[in-house]
């Protein structure tokens, strides 16, 4: 079975790592990761989506945060700051920025970010295709209103400086629209068995990679079920703070709101936490077949037990 997952940071890397305790030997998982949250620091390029989901499934993932490196120590960042050199808002560990220094050199020397990516996972073999949504630079921007006036910011300032304390009034994949699908990403959704949802940023995670010219399209069209599983649980985010962006976008934070909001141009299945059961009226109302299954990932067994859930959805629907 050829599996394709759209996927953001943290949820979408923790689902990623329970979808692969379910698949059978020899099934292919694809990963469109989103590179909306790149961002250029100290001279290098950061992706913290598609490492989160390298460092992940390849095991070198600290745990507690869901972010960075385990066992990771922060000298250089404390040199810097020492220089008073910033943004101090933004912690890069010394073993992060090995990465980040690989893959600025390569893409200095001509490489794409596909080929870069794909070279950087020789080392971690996450056991899973990652694939970046574009080579082009995509990044995402918010506006808001502050004693500066109103301003757009990068959106990895509004979410880790600012904790997304002010409101999003507006959520900009600036170069989304001049981008090219990475190589392969059109490949994958159109031979895929099954496509997934992960329960990731509907606005900034998966939202940005449908963004790009072609994607939302080839998601649409390809004869594969689509199954997406809620990031929001008791109209509120599971982690992180999504309903300030769907704020953005005019999506209330419920369950059954997403679902809506991707449609059922898109989605074939949605499932949706037991909290939200009443949920499930809705979404099938809209047109998308819905299930109520426990989505908190508590442990590895749990996380499973949702990626067999998605599953099992889609070959419902494939029914």
């Amino acid at each position: 079975m050829r599996i394709v997952a759209l996927a953001g940071g943290i949820g979408g890397a923790r689902f990623l790592r329970g979808l692969k305790d379910v698949v059978a030997p020899g099934d292919e998982i694809t990963v469109i990761g989103n590179t909306g949250d790149d961002i250029h620091l100290f001279g290098l390029k950061v992706c913290p989506d598609l490492d989160t989901v390298m460092y992940t499934l390849g095991g070198g993932i600290h745990e507690e945060q869901g972010w960075g490196r385990a066992g990771e120590s922060f000298a250089v960042k404390a040199e810097l700051a020492a220089y008073g050199v910033g943004p101090s808002w933004f912690g890069l560990g010394d073993k992060d920025f090995a990465t980040h220094i690989v893959r600025t050199q390569m893409l200095a020397a001509g490489y794409p970010l596909s080929a870069v990516t794909e070279a950087l996972c020789h080392r971690w073999q996450p056991g899973v295709r990652l694939l970046p949504m574009s080579d082009d630079r995509v990044e995402t921007h918010v506006r808001i209103t502050d004693e500066q006036g109103s301003r757009a910011v990068h959106f990895q300032e509004y979410w880790v400086r600012l904790h997304a304390e002010l409101p999003a009034e507006a959520i900009v994949p600036v170069g989304a629209d001049t981008a090219k699908p990475g190589p392969g990403v059109l490949e994958a959704i159109a031979a895929a068995d099954v496509i997934l949802f992960p329960p990731s940023n509907p606005v900034v995670s998966i939202g940005t990679i449908l963004a790009v010219p072609g994607i939302r399209a080839a998601v649409a069209a390809a004869p594969a079920p689509v199954v997406g599983l809620s990031p929001i649980i008791g109209g509120a985010p599971v982690r992180g703070m999504a309903d300030k962006v769907l704020a953005a976008v005019g999506v209330e934070a419920t369950a059954a709101a997403v679902a809506l909001h991707y449609g059922p141009e898109l989605l074939d299945g949605w499932l949706v936490d037991p909290a939200d059961a009443d949920a499930v009226d809705r979404v099938t109302a809209g047109g998308i077949a819905c299930r109520a299954v426990p989505l908190l990932m508590t442990d590895p067994a749990a996380t499973a037990a949702m990626a067999r859930a998605a599953l099992e959805l889609a070959e419902q629907v494939r029914g």
